[in-house]
């Protein structure tokens, strides 16, 4: 009975892998739009809007079809870090999270093509991090894992020796709140582990 398209508007490979969980059949599609934001926006209407931004933009391309977008961010002092421009910023920003607690959001935005239904959400975790020395910084940029990532790290990767704990959903500092996106899901009329996942 699972007909309904569904259309994923990320090109990042964890919230492709963590929507597949899910049991669901989806394509991927992704948006290319501005992801700039005025300064002085609450982060937790940053990642909402810059996540609506990609889902409508992708489903404005569509004759039908519900199209999710997120976006995820890492807020420290009140500062948002989004991806590192280079490795040198990855190092700042990795020195600034250094033996600190900030904030990642994720905002996640629904929106049927053909103008049907719309809805946004969000959640916010805090993550703990280890004092870092500039040495073990230095050799994990030099990985190559954080110059994709918000805040130039990945909880599910190498950097999850740096996170001792964090308060919150975990999913969310991957990039996708899977329990949040699950539960819009069912309203939008669409059945959890429709499509099993063979192994």
């Amino acid at each position: 009975m699972q007909e309904k398209r569904l259309v994923l508007a990320s090109g990042s490979p964890r919230r492709k892998e963590l929507l597949a969980g899910l049991g669901l059949s989806f394509e991927v599609i992704v948006s290319d739009v501005d992801e700039t934001i005025e300064p002085g926006i609450d982060p937790r209407e940053v990642v909402q809007a810059l996540a609506y931004r990609k889902a409508k933009a992708v489903a404005n391309s569509l004759s039908h079809g519900l199209v999710i977008g997120a976006d995820t961010i890492v807020v420290c002092d009140g500062l948002i870090l989004g991806k590192p421009v280079d490795e040198e910023d990855a190092k700042r920003m990795l020195s600034k999270l250094s033996g600190r607690a900030h904030m990642v959001y994720t905002g996640v935005a629904f929106v049927e093509a053909g103008g049907g239904r719309e809805a946004l959400d969000v959640r916010g975790t805090e993550v703990c991090m280890k004092e870092l020395s500039p040495e073990l910084i230095a050799r994990y940029v030099a990985t190559g894992d954080p110059m994709d990532k918000a805040g130039a790290y990945g909880i599910q990767g190498a950097a999850a020796t740096f996170i001792p704990e964090i308060h919150g959903d975990y999913f969310n500092v991957v990039g996708l709140p899977v329990s949040l996106v699950a539960d819009h899901l069912i309203e939008f009329g669409y059945q959890i582990f429709a499509t099993p996942q063979g192994r």
